[in-house]
C-alpha cells in the first residue's frame, strides 16, 4: 500500500479516518482531483486520490501523520502553477492544498521581515505591504503561493538587484513526515547554530516535508525605479550590454531579454506595434540625487554595444506598461501557434556564457525545425525557451524533448545548472545525477532520513524512483 495508490476498500476507509480525524475539507469529486493532479507543464492529468484542504497548521499535520501511518502519499499543493510537473500525483494519495493557509501573521517594518502561511499568494503579499514603505522582490509572473515558491526555489525578474527565495527566507515552519512541526531559522539575519535546515527544505519540492509557514526578508521600496529598453539585432549584443552594465556597478534590478520571436506574439497580445528586433528592459532602483546621471551612463553603455529606439521611462504607468508586455510573454507566446503545447526550458549558466549558449541554441532550434520564442534573465544568465509543440506528433515531441535535454546538458558543461527557477519535478529526473553526481547519494540519504517510508512527493526530482 504504501507510495501507491490504495485499493477503492482501503481508500474509502481512510478516507472516512481522515475526515473523522481532522477539520477541513476532504474532496472526492473527481473535477478536484483532476485541478490537482495537473500544474502548467505538459505532462499527464495524474490526479490524487482525494484532495484535503487543512483549516489549520495542527490539522495539516493530523493529517501527514494519519497519511504516514497508512503508507498515503502527501503531495504539497500551492496554487498549481509549476512548470515541471512537480504537484502531479503520479502515486495517487492525498494532496494537501494549503489554500486556506492563506494569513498574513506579521509585518515587521522596523526589522523588514514578515510571517506568512504557506497559501498566502504573492499579489496577496504584495498588496499587504503597499502602505508599508516595504516589499517583497521575488516576482515568478506567476501569482504563485509562497508555499509554492518555497517548494521550488523560485526566482523573478528582480533576482539581480535582490535575490531568490533561497536569499529571502529567514526561517519555516514545516510538518516533517511523523507529522511532527519543527521551526527552522529565526528573525536573526544570520546564525552560525547548527545546520541550515532552512535552506534545506528550500527549493526541495515538497519531498521532504510540508511547508506551513514562512518568515520571509522584506526590502525598502526604492525611492526611485527607472525603465530603459532598447532594441538589439543579435541577442550576443543585448548580453554583453548587460554584462558590462553590472560590471560598472550600476544598481541593475532588472534585465530581461524578449526574443524577436517572442516580440511577434506580444505584438499580437498587446495589439501594439513592435520592431522584428530583440527587446532589452532594464531597470535601475536609485535615489533622486544620481539618477539622471545613472541613465546617461546606462544609454551609453547600451548604444556602444548596438542598442538602438532606445526609451527611458520613471512615471509609475510608463513603468508598468513596459513590464506588463514581459509578464505577458506566457500568453503572447501562444498566440504564435494557438494548437500547440507548450514546453518551457529553465536553464542558468554564467553571465559570460549566455551569449554563447543562446547561440548554439537558436543553431540548434532551427535545426530541428522547432518553434521557440525566448525569455531571457539575462541579469542572472538564467533563460527560457518557450517550445511550441504539437504533442501528438511524436516525431516533434521527440524532438524538442532532446533539445530540452541538449540545453540542461550544454548548461552543466558550462558550469551552470539544469534549473534556474521551474524545480526538477518530473521533467528533469533524468538530469539529476549528471548534475550532482555522488552528492546525489548525499541527497536520497537526507530523504531517508526526513521521509523513510517515502510518503511526500514520491517520484519526484530523484531518477528512477518506483
Amino acid at each position: 500500500m504504501k507510495n501507491g495508490t490504495l485499493r477503492k476498500m482501503e481508500l474509502g476507509s481512510f478516507l472516512n479516518t481522515l475526515e473523522r480525524g481532522v477539520n477541513g475539507a476532504v474532496h472526492r469529486g473527481q473535477s478536484a482531483r483532476d485541478i490537482h493532479g495537473r500544474d502548467e507543464s505538459f505532462f499527464d492529468l495524474a490526479p490524487p486520490d482525494a484532495v484535503f484542504t487543512p483549516e489549520s497548521v495542527e490539522d495539516a499535520a493530523k493529517a501527514v501523520a494519519l497519511c504516514a501511518e497508512a503508507g498515503v502519499p502527501v503531495i504539497p499543493f500551492g496554487v498549481g502553477s509549476g512548470q515541471e510537473g512537480g504537484v502531479i500525483a503520479t502515486h495517487g494519495g492525498v494532496s494537501i492544498d494549503t489554500s486556506a493557509l492563506n494569513r498574513i501573521l506579521e509585518v515587521n517594518t522596523e526589522d523588514m521581515e514578515c510571517l506568512v502561511e504557506a497559501g498566502v499568494t504573492r499579489l496577496q503579499l504584495e498588496a499587504e505591504l503597499r502602505s508599508t514603505g516595504l516589499f517583497f522582490p521575488v516576482d515568478p509572473g506567476a501569482d504563485a503561493s509562497i508555499g509554492g515558491m518555497v517548494a521550488t526555489g523560485a526566482s523573478g525578474t528582480t533576482a539581480p538587484l535582490y535575490g531568490s527565495m533561497p536569499e529571502n527566507v529567514l526561517a519555516l515552519e514545516v510538518v516533517l513526515a511523523n507529522g511532527s512541526i519543527i521551526q527552522t531559522g529565526s528573525r536573526a539575519r544570520k546564525s552560525s547554530s547548527g545546520y541550515n535546515l532552512t535552506q534545506l527544505f528550500v527549493a526541495s519540492e515538497g519531498t521532504l516535508g510540508l511547508v506551513t509557514k514562512i518568515r520571509l526578508k522584506l526590502h525598502p521600496q526604492p525611492e526611485c525605479r527607472v525603465a530603459l529598453k532598447a532594441n538589439f539585432d543579435n541577442v550576443r549584443e543585448a548580453v554583453s550590454a548587460v554584462s558590462m552594465l553590472r560590471a560598472s556597478g550600476l544598481p541593475l534590478a532588472r534585465a530581461e531579454l524578449m526574443n524577436a520571436t517572442l516580440m511577434r506574439g506580444i505584438a499580437m497580445h498587446s495589439k501594439e506595434i513592435f520592431q522584428d528586433k530583440h527587446l532589452l528592459c532594464l531597470e535601475f532602483h536609485a535615489d533622486q540625487n544620481g539618477v539622471l546621471a545613472l541613465v546617461e551612463m546606462a544609454k551609453d553603455i547600451v548604444v556602444e554595444f548596438g542598442g538602438a529606439q532606445i526609451e527611458a521611462v520613471s512615471r509609475a504607468e510608463d513603468l508598468s506598461k513596459i513590464w506588463h508586455a514581459r509578464h505577458s510573454a506566457s500568453e503572447a507566446e501562444k498566440l504564435l501557434r494557438p494548437s500547440a503545447q507548450v514546453i518551457v526550458t529553465d536553464v542558468c549558466v554564467p553571465v559570460s556564457c549566455l551569449a554563447e549558449i543562446i547561440d548554439m541554441a537558436e543553431k540548434k532550434l532551427e535545426a530541428a525545425s522547432l518553434l521557440a520564442p525566448l525569455c531571457g534573465h539575462v541579469g542572472d544568465g538564467n533563460f527560457h525557451y518557450a517550445l511550441l509543440v504539437n504533442v501528438d506528433d511524436k516525431e516533434e515531441l521527440v524532438r524538442a524533448s532532446e533539445f530540452k535535454t541538449w540545453l540542461a546538458e550544454m548548461a552543466l558543461k558550462m558550469g551552470g545548472v539544469i534549473s534556474g527557477e521551474h524545480g526538477i519535478g518530473l521533467g528533469k529526473r533524468h538530469l539529476m545525477q549528471a548534475a550532482h553526481g555522488p552528492a546525489l547519494c548525499a541527497m536520497r540519504a537526507i530523504k531517508g532520513a526526513l521521509d523513510p517510508d517515502g510518503i511526500f512527493n514520491p517520484g519526484k526530482v530523484f531518477p528512477h524512483d518506483s
